[in-house]
């Protein structure tokens, strides 16, 4: 999954105008200047405001030294831009990107630097490195926190409503219900518009910890092409459910054009309750309106059985060294800065804390925000699961497009995950696969 914003560019030194909304122009590669690193990172609120908090502090440490960050496109053409200078040696001396399936998609071992006899490497939990791993090959340095795919709600129109945590789907849909027969604002925010149909997946992807509660071996079967979304009913419920939420009339009015950033603004402001996302979305509203992140709650999307309510948990993005990258020695070294409590203290200083750190011996504070108290809930009480991605390298591209018809009225569930199921065998076949 993906995050998107405007694209921009900006060095360490003016990310704060940047990030505002000041576009830069022109590029960076790898080895450009002596003194200077080079990153790519992709154009959330969130990625930028962790990178630098990172690039800062390892600018203090080392004055010798100039990081900037170049902004690239989020979504399918953020997928692709990397994807392209991969290729074609033009990666600058580090970059940011997803964990999971879609780094399989890079070819990891002709492009990028093995880390795993790396010393830094010791401190990253095997959590992470099995999220960056092919074969005995570990890519990543994680950079940020465990996220959480589910729902945040706004928590003023729960306790004016008188509702409670759903811990099944029917009662998540009760309490949509409820919210609409008060009038006002619309049960579930829903954003299809430019640069955020990546949003309209969660109700398939964050609903991975209920298909493994149903079928513990889906994500085995599912890579060996043994098991299927639509001949699967506890895979196929995902779409099952973005289609009833359509059908009972509980989106917004401008489900089709809302932005993932205006959705986010909907929801603070009580123009909608409750927004299927992860949780790196807390990031994006802090950065907006600190405060904001006071009246959320948090919640994980539920299934079938309330007794077994648990959350399906992403892994941060992760920092890659390309196998272009000529000096080599500067990028290991920011890489061990990130791996090490140093590194986590610098995002704990620049952002919100949203969830569990994966470098041994980094903490997270007692005082957070209600949300992520929720959050973290899920994790004390061992209700956790990986998303699909994590645990299967199959992912098809078109899933944002099907799932955006879905929501929209123009496929019909089933066929949706008929459809779906077509889509990533081309994936599965260019990975080399057995069964595909």
């Amino acid at each position: 999954m993906h995050s998107t914003q405007r694209p921009l560019r900006h060095t360490a030194a003016g990310a704060a105008a940047a990030l505002a909304g000041l576009a830069l122009t022109g590029c960076s590669t790898g080895g450009d200047d002596d003194g200077t690193l080079d990153i790519l990172i992709d154009n959330s609120e969130a990625t930028g405001q962790l990178m630098q908090a990172l690039a800062d502090a390892y600018m203090e440490a080392n004055p010798d030294v100039e990081v900037e960050l170049e902004i690239r496109p989020g979504g399918g053409e953020g997928d692709n831009i990397v994807k392209t200078r991969l290729q074609t040696g033009d990666m600058p001396d580090l970059f940011f990107y997803n964990s999971g399936s879609l780094l399989q998609a890079l070819a990891p071992g002709q492009t990028l630097v093995d880390l795993a006899g790396e010393s830094y490497m010791e401190a990253v939990t095997d959590t992470f490195k099995d999220g960056v791993r092919s074969g005995d090959a570990v890519y990543g340095v994680p950079v940020g926190h465990a996220i959480g795919g589910g729902v945040l709600y706004n928590l003023a129109a729960y306790e004016e409503l008188g509702l409670e945590v759903p811990t099944t789907w029917d009662a998540f849909m009760a309490n949509n219900q409820a919210i609409l027969d008060a009038g006002g604002p619309a049960p579930v925010i829903q954003s299809y518009g430019t640069e955020s149909a990546w949003t309209s997946q969660l109700f398939i992807l964050a609903d991975n910890y209920n298909v493994l509660a149903a079928e513990p071996n889906w994500a085995e079967a599912y890579t060996a092409n043994e098991a299927h979304f639509a001949d699967t009913p506890a895979a196929a419920a995902g779409f099952e459910h973005l289609q009833e939420v359509a059908e009972a009339g509980y989106l917004n009015e401008d489900f089709a054009s809302l932005t993932y950033n205006e959705a986010l603004a909907a929801l603070v402001a009580g123009e909608g309750v409750h927004y299927p996302i992860l949780t790196n979305a807390l990031t994006e509203i802090e950065a907006t309106d600190p405060e904001a992140v006071d009246d959320l709650g948090f919640f994980a999307l539920p299934g079938t059985d309330a007794a077994n309510n648990g959350l399906t948990t992403w892994l941060p993005g992760g920092l890659y060294l390309p196998q272009s990258t000529e000096d080599q020695g500067a990028a290991k070294d920011f890489l061990a800065f990130v791996a090490s409590t140093e590194g986590c203290d610098a995002q704990t200083a620049g952002v919100s804390v949203i969830g569990p750190y994966f470098i041994d011996g980094c903490t997270v504070p007692e005082d957070v925000p209600p949300a992520v108290a929720q959050l973290q809930a899920y994790f004390d009480a061992g209700l956790t699961a990986p998303a699909l991605e994590f645990l299967s390298p199959v992912k098809g591209p078109a899933l944002e497009q099907i799932t955006v018809e879905v929501g929209s009225g123009i496929r019909s569930a089933e066929d949706a995950a008929s459809l779906y199921d077509e889509d990533v065998k081309k994936q599965a076949q260019q990975l080399g696969l057995e069964g595909w």
